[in-house]
């Protein structure tokens, strides 16, 4: 029941989120009523439409008109999830996949297959059929056949050599054998170097050209080929030009012989992603193609031609007046300097060329292309859902006045809310809002919600999405869909009313040109801004990438700079000297007086040389897992003259970002430090090494951590280039390629923790203690798809998840030796993890000296995974970590002489060592 019995008093407890939310006042009572009767009622002014052949919806205006700020309409969300949970409860959840695959679009060949099924079986003529109806042709002489397509017929190298295709069609011009079987590449060469006067051949999709050098041969062997596998081959010429140029095609494969110039009527030549690497050609030259107006250059190498010969040959074609180029490329790395070369150009990549003098941009694009989603033929819904899904995804997270929740909330607006186009420009906003009718956040959580996730002490809210600016998403009531039944006495798993309101902008529509009018109109698109609030300080166009298909070579090259800079930086000299550190055990026989905030210090300090005090102000030592601040020191009177165990700007260290620039800045690339971006400010570097890597057919899998998050929290694995870009919507961020292939023991994923004690930065004063324990994964390890969201998989802390299997380590140690006998000796594996580390504080003394501090003294969790050969990885370094196990657990030293070191001494020898210069337990680094 609403509790609200006036406006005012929905005003008064939502004040806040209105103004969040960027909802106008004026539309504050509307919302309010609407709220108030649960009104839904876009579905009166807008209607979706299919386009892109079905695999995208865009959303129409169907009123007649609607001004700024006048309107607001409520939106449902219609899949509400976790990360984590969201492949569970597409498999689980009835009907789900079915409707989310069709809100993304990702169903389209379902239907059509269906349909087509009975026909198909019956109408579909075998590969002999074809070519039994295609001899009848030439044998009643209606046709000499020069195009032959025999897709996807499951010919094999026996059946291939079988229908002696060169002996039946030796005038064959063009042949697509795309989606077969074919196997030995010696059978496909012997056979397509018979056809003497082939032109284009497509092979695409058939086993043998996963053999290095394939296609090499069978270009090598057919000197008349101009087009293989849809690259042009060296050798092309007006036959490939023609058939870009719409010449030539199924019906017409070479009539325009009869003319001495064929190519001059064309007027518009697509050679994007050509593999063109030369385009000084007799055939694409002005005297050829006399009429060429637009011309796609894109995705092209064109690495045999200068800067200077091409834009010289370009400059002859008087009638081009548009022309697609990938900026930066082979003609350079400024839109404005092509632009001058070239002063008939009139629109350079869509956009208009008096704008980008105007403007000075180096990259235009007018329309970036969507990025719409993939699949292969069988995939199931469900996969299909997770790749798609970040195209339509929007998040929140929750709070309240005592803490925020750790995980972020996902969601997917219904059919109306997520057929929203971006624009620039848009003419409609949409935001989440949480709507509380009874005054308090509990009010906005559903009850058997509460129940169903009580065991996680998740909340999920009653949001309703705000879509305004002249257009609305709606869900009309009888077509809302619960998005779980209550089956088997679960209950559901996503609040009904999380929904966006929607209100009018209009400033400004869809296609590029503005109509500047005060009102939408019918027929007018509906958008809104992806990345609303979002500029280019924080990388706007970049991030783009999650939904259009932006400049490959720009962010290649932004990678190759960035590499080529980190491979130039020589390797940082350490700092010497001598200890300047000296015990600060007293003549007169008084104790050490510390204030610590951590009860396993207060426990197990127990020499006599320490006595625990509760008043900060009176300590000699501070030992704390808070920052100390001025404003701490101020608010306890701790004082310059104490010691405390933390280094001035130590975050260089301790923050995963700062950390990777740390290493960097000082070594350059590392072996031991997979490659990592601050997705802060590196995201068109990681976005150029994702491509790389794509294009080499390399390993692409990431691991996104926040800066500054412990335990795994927020912490996730993904492939999904979309995925990665959007997960930077949930807080700062690293992207780190995920060591795909790590060491493991008896199948299962396992992590390091040493523990490192530094009494002095300047000179470098640290030592490794001898106490390390290994953290094991509870599950065997796979890089099955749907693992990555398995924690006990992937992830190895288990302190406060999941079930912890404590294992003794000289037990590991010697059953990790015997598992991988004849590799691993672990005292080399050892010896390599304490140069790592060595060369991990090195890199912080080089870097900020200003880290030095003569009344500090730290302890540090340094984490290590070896990868399959057996060589350390840094994963990451914690300020004062979790030491549970080491005053738990009593242990033998694995490396000296085996020495038994009790669990409750922990903290007793590494006081010992940071501020009595003792070395018990303890080697110096």
């Amino acid at each position: 029941m609403n509790k609200f019995q006036s406006f005012d008093d929905f005003v008064k407890v939502h004040g806040v989120l209105l103004a969040a939310a960027g909802i106008p006042q004026s539309l504050y009572k509307l919302l309010f009523q609407k709220l108030s009767s649960d009104t839904f009622d876009g579905g009166h002014y807008f209607q979706i439409e299919p386009i892109e052949e079905g695999r995208q919806r865009r959303l129409l205006f169907t009123s007649d008109s609607i001004a700024k700020h006048s309107n607001l309409f409520l939106v449902d969300h219609a899949w509400t999830f976790r990360l984590s949970d969201a492949y569970k409860q597409l498999c689980e959840v009835p009907g789900l996949a079915e409707r989310m695959a069709a809100l993304m679009c990702v169903d389209v060949d379902l239907d059509s297959a269906a349909e087509e099924a009975g026909e198909e079986d019956s109408s579909k003529l075998s590969a002999v059929e074809i070519v039994e109806r295609e001899m009848c042709k030439v044998k009643e002489g209606r046709d000499d056949t020069r195009w032959l397509e025999l897709e996807e017929l499951d010919i094999d190298d026996h059946m291939l050599v079988s229908l002696d295709l060169p002996s039946k069609f030796p005038n064959l011009l063009a042949l697509s054998l795309c989606g077969n079987n074919l196997r030995d590449v010696e059978v496909v060469y012997k056979e397509v170097t018979r056809l003497n006067n082939l032109k284009a051949l497509w092979l695409n999709n058939n086993p043998f050209l996963e053999h290095s050098n394939s296609e090499a041969a069978i270009i090598q062997g057919c000197p008349s080929l101009e087009i293989c596998n849809s690259k042009f081959t060296s050798n092309y010429g007006e036959w490939a030009l023609g058939f870009c140029g719409g010449i030539y095609d199924k019906d017409n494969a070479d009539c325009a012989h009869q003319r001495d110039h064929p190519l001059e009527s064309v007027t518009s030549l697509d050679l994007s992603n050509r593999f063109i690497r030369n385009l000084m050609n007799k055939a694409f030259n002005p005297e050829e193609i006399t009429s060429l107006s637009y011309l796609n250059l894109r995705g092209n190498p064109l690495d045999q031609n200068s800067l200077n010969d091409l834009l010289q040959l370009l400059k002859g074609f008087s009638c081009l007046h548009s022309l697609e180029v990938d900026i930066p490329g082979p003609l350079g790395e400024s839109a404005a300097e092509i632009v001058e070369a070239l002063p008939n150009l009139s629109l350079l990549n869509g956009v208009n060329t008096s704008k980008i003098m105007e403007s000075g941009k180096s990259v235009v694009d007018s329309m970036l292309q969507p990025c719409l989603p993939e699949w292969t033929a069988g995939e199931p819904l469900t996969d299909r859902v997770i790749n798609a899904m970040w195209l339509y995804l929007m998040t929140y997270r929750l709070a309240d006045e005592e803490k925020i929740d750790e995980t972020s909330v996902w969601y997917v607006m219904d059919e109306l809310g997520s057929a929203l186009r971006h624009s620039d420009k848009p003419n409609f906003r949409v935001s989440p809002f949480l709507y509380m009718p009874e005054g308090n956040l509990a009010s906005a959580v559903r009850d058997d919600y509460l129940e169903f996730v009580a065991g996680n002490a998740h909340l999920s809210t009653e949001i309703v999405c705000l879509l305004a600016s002249g257009l609305a998403l709606y869900m009309n009531k009888s077509l809302k869909v619960p998005i779980q039944e209550e089956t088997n006495n679960k209950k559901s798993i996503c609040p009904p009313s999380v929904q966006s309101p929607l209100w009018p902008k209009n400033e400004g529509l869809f296609p590029m040109e503005r109509l500047m009018r005060k009102l939408n109109q019918k027929g007018d698109e509906c958008t809104r801004d992806y990345l609303f609030g979002i500029g280019e300080e924080k990388q706007r166009s970049t991030r783009l990438t999650a939904w259009f298909h932006t400049p490959k070579n720009y962010f290649i090259k932004e990678y190759e700079i960035y590499k080529n800079t980190l491979q130039s930086i020589k390797i940082a000299s350490p700092v010497q000297g001598s200890s300047i550190t000296s015990s600060l055990c007293r003549g007169d026989g008084r104790v050490l007086l510390v204030y610590a905030d951590i009860p396993q210090v207060e426990k197990y300090l127990t020499r006599p040389e320490f006595i625990i005090t509760t008043e900060p102000k009176d300590a000699d030592i501070i030992w704390t897992s808070m920052q100390i601040d001025e404003e701490t020191k101020k608010a306890t009177g701790i004082n310059d003259e104490q010691y405390i165990n933390q280094f001035p700007f130590e975050a260089c260290l301790v923050m995963k970002h700062h950390l990777a620039k740390t290493i960097q800045k000082a070594h350059g690339l590392v072996e031991w430090l997979q490659p990592t971006y601050n997705l802060e400010t590196q995201l068109s570097q990681l976005i150029g090494d994702f491509h790389v890597r794509e294009r080499e057919k390399l390993d692409n899998l990431w691991i996104l951590k926040p800066w500054n998050m412990a335990r795994t929290i927020d912490t996730t694995i993904n492939s999904n280039l979309s995925a990665i870009i959007r997960l930077m919507e949930t807080g700062p961020k690293i992207c780190q390629k995920y060591i795909e292939h790590p060491a493991l023991f008896k199948g299962r994923k396992f992590d390091l923790r040493y523990i490192v004690l530094v009494r002095s930065m300047n000179p470098l004063e640290i030592f490794l203690a001898e106490v390390f324990w290994v953290r094991l994964a509870n599950n065997t390890y796979t890089l099955e798809k749907h693992s990555f969201d398995q924690y006990e998989t992937h992830f190895t802390v288990m302190n406060y998840r999941g079930k912890l299997n404590h294992m003794n380590t000289p037990d590991f140690v010697k059953e990790f030796e015997k598992e991988h006998e004849g590799e691993v000796n672990w005292l080399d594996i050892h010896s390599r993890i304490r140069n790592m580390i060595k060369s991990a504080f090195e890199a912080a003394a080089s870097v900020h000296p200003e880290m030095h501090h003569s009344k500090s003294r730290a302890m540090y969790g340094v984490d290590v995974m070896l990868d399959s050969h057996f060589q350390p990885k840094l994963l990451e370094i914690t300020y004062c970590p979790d030491c549970t196990r080491a005053v738990t657990y009593d242990t033998e030293a694995v490396i000296g002489g085996g020495e038994t070191v009790k669990g409750k001494e922990f903290y007793n020898y590494i006081f010992g060592c940071l501020f009595l210069n003792e070395t018990n337990h303890v080697s110096q680094l």
